[in-house]
């Protein structure tokens, strides 16, 4: 994509211009633009970081080349004492910019464990509102290359089954909502580039050198491995194929949620049917898992321990009733039904 094209077709400001006159901006633009390729509205999550800064600046222009409306939250979760001072800078810093944005607050009592975790949930509920409020179904996360090696070796230590490894993928699926990662095949060091050239800041979080968090263990270790010949350009190939192997894994999970469950609209029941249970294991328990999600209408899947207990319950005729996930799953004969909790 030139200069020259994209003025052709679209009016794009003498400041975006300027910037794509950089080779190596210009080379992250085009990158991102086949990794995003939608032609929908959007919304962009702004935490302030580096790679948060670059992806406003692409999904600004994208936005203005693709014609869409795209719309730009900073999510203030007042776990330190300047990060309302920091939002309002990152706004202003925005705005410099072209970008309009928005400033969304964390209310109500704070966590003192598991912080990060619950402020990641927090995060995505209130971008969630925002995509309700707007009629919008496409939110955009910064989510780079090095968050993708780090989610793997996370998922790992947690026992994760290959679902869990590959879960950072560019799009996942919640509910109604397309949760979109394009600089997941962006290196971080290129992000930082494009944001000091771009916006000449960002935010350096403390917490990123704090090593009481697991995922700050992981990146430092990944750090120490890189040095001992870690190759990522092979890691991203071994994880790529997982994915290809959790591809066939997706495939078979439909066919036993078309071929053997029967949906009551009216009653918003699910009943599966004996031969549901008849497939492989991970068959049955992402079917399973994801029969509960549809029903209880939840965004996250259920505990895969209480999951696996009624599994093993069904297959030795122990279950008679039970309650998950904002659901009700019981058993009549050789059907089980799953209903919504009242």
């Amino acid at each position: 994509m030139s200069l020259k094209n994209l003025s052709v077709t679209i009016k794009i400001h003498k400041l975006f211009k300027e910037k794509l006159r950089n080779k190596k901006i210009s080379k992250i633009y085009k990158r991102f633009e086949k990794s995003l390729d939608i032609d929908e509205n959007f919304i962009v999550a702004v935490s302030g970081g580096p790679d948060s800064l670059a992806l406003a600046f692409l999904a600004k222009l994208y936005s203005i080349k693709k014609n869409v409306t795209s719309k730009f939250f900073i999510v203030d979760h007042k776990l330190r004492k300047e990060s309302t001072l920091e939002a309002k800078f990152i706004k202003k810093i925005l705005k410099k910019n072209l970008i309009n944005s928005e400033i969304l607050t964390w209310k109500g009592t704070k966590p003192s464990t598991n912080i990060q975790a619950l402020a990641r949930k927090k995060r995505y509920e209130l971008l969630f509102a925002k995509c309700g409020q707007l009629k919008v179904k496409n939110i955009l996360l910064g989510h780079h290359q090095d968050d993708l090696f780090e989610n793997f070796f996370i998922r790992l230590l947690r026992g994760s089954g290959l679902k869990g490894l590959v879960s950072l993928d560019k799009k996942n699926r919640f509910g109604n909502i397309n949760l979109l990662r394009p600089l997941l095949d962006q290196k971080k060091t290129d992000l930082i580039f494009l944001s000091k050239n771009v916006f000449n800041f960002y935010v350096q979080d403390p917490s990123n050198e704090d090593i009481k968090y697991q995922r700050i263990k992981i990146r430092k270790l990944i750090q120490e491995l890189h040095k001992d010949g870690l190759d990522k350009k092979k890691f991203t190939k071994t994880i790529n194929n997982l994915k290809y192997s959790d591809n066939v894994i997706k495939f078979y999970v439909k066919e036993n949620l078309k071929r053997n469950t029967c949906f009551l609209l009216k009653k918003n029941k699910l009943l599966l049917n004996e031969k549901f249970f008849n497939q492989p294991y991970e068959i049955i328990f992402r079917s399973f898992s994801d029969s509960i999600k549809l029903i209880g209408k939840k965004h996250y899947s259920v505990r895969g321990k209480k999951l696996d207990k009624i599994i093993r319950d069904i297959e030795n005729k122990r279950l008679l009733r039970v309650t998950l996930g904002g659901c009700i799953i019981e058993k009549a004969n050789q059907t089980v039904i799953i209903s919504k909790e009242c």
